[in-house]
């Protein structure tokens, strides 16, 4: 079989981001990076990671136990809401980098918006300054509805060049893609499988994988893809790492597309962690 050809989006400075990403939550330790490793042997070159995953050390070792040059690899962290004074951002960017060991971080976020504290427009500043420096290529942010994203441009002038949200075919987000959209701004989809188990087990679902002869996590990704949206799977399994990359050979029918979109639900978040008032852990 031969490599896959990842395609790629396209940001609005123009940097490329592979269609395609590869999730990191919860592989922590050696064998967390023996895991990342093989993800970057068997051909991802986004991984996202996290300060409060506690594996940024594994993302590092997994980048260099894999042999694949650093250039290739576009490395994603996040800053936590618990850190978004503007001290604390800079000394959780900095512990980030040297848990990581590298010079730079290619893409950093702003975890949660926090709306309570209300930091989140002081924390974006500090992502502003941390790229102007060089100690992060590009800032964006995860979680953020229109409302917070619309303070940041306002304030700020400047808005993320991606918003990475749940998204997965019990939680659609339709509205939100299209704000993001209309916005330029790239949607990427955390827990894009919904934690796996229920949503493998759906019975629409199963009835598509089957008549298109693949796995239900290909269907699911590659609706994702032909949304417009980044997913970001995350699995140890050397075949479902390959099996989740090789979704780029078909191509949903609109009807196809329309039966997943059917699937969502109002209630459809995972742990209804709605950002409006959620308080990051």
């Amino acid at each position: 079989m031969g490599e896959t050809i990842i395609p790629t989006h396209t940001l609005r400075d123009g940097t490329k981001l592979p269609a395609i990403g590869f999730g990191t939550y919860n592989l922590n330790g050696l064998t967390g990076a023996n895991s990342i490793a093989q993800a970057l042997q068997n051909g991802y070159r986004l991984l996202d990671t996290a300060f409060s995953y506690e594996n940024e050390a594994a993302v590092g070792e997994g980048i260099r136990r894999s042999g694949i040059d650093r250039n290739e690899i576009i490395v994603t962290s996040k800053l936590p809401g618990r850190h978004y004074e503007p001290q604390n951002a800079i000394t959780a960017l900095q512990e980030s980098l040297l848990r990581l060991r590298l010079d730079y971080i290619d893409l950093y976020l702003l975890h949660w918006p926090n709306p309570k504290q209300d930091l989140y427009v002081e924390a974006w500043k500090t992502l502003i300054e941390a790229k102007r420096f060089g100690l992060v290529k590009n800032i964006g942010v995860c979680n953020f509805l229109p409302e917070h994203l619309e303070r940041l441009q306002n304030e700020t002038d400047e808005l993320p060049v991606v918003n990475q949200i749940e998204l997965h075919p019990y939680f659609s987000q339709a509205a939100q893609r299209k704000w993001n959209e209309e916005h330029d701004i790239l949607t990427e989809a955390w827990s894009p499988l919904s934690r796996t188990k229920t949503v493998t087990n759906d019975k629409t679902l199963k009835q598509l994988a089957k008549d298109r002869n693949r796995s239900v996590a290909q269907i699911i990704l590659r609706w994702h893809y032909q949304l417009g949206v980044l997913p970001i799977p995350k699995s140890a399994s050397d075949k479902r790492q390959k099996e989740n990359l090789a979704i780029f050979d078909f191509e949903l029918t609109s009807e196809e597309m329309e039966t997943i979109a059917k699937l969502t639900q109002p209630d459809g978040r995972i742990k209804n962690q709605d950002p409006a008032v959620y308080e990051e852990f």
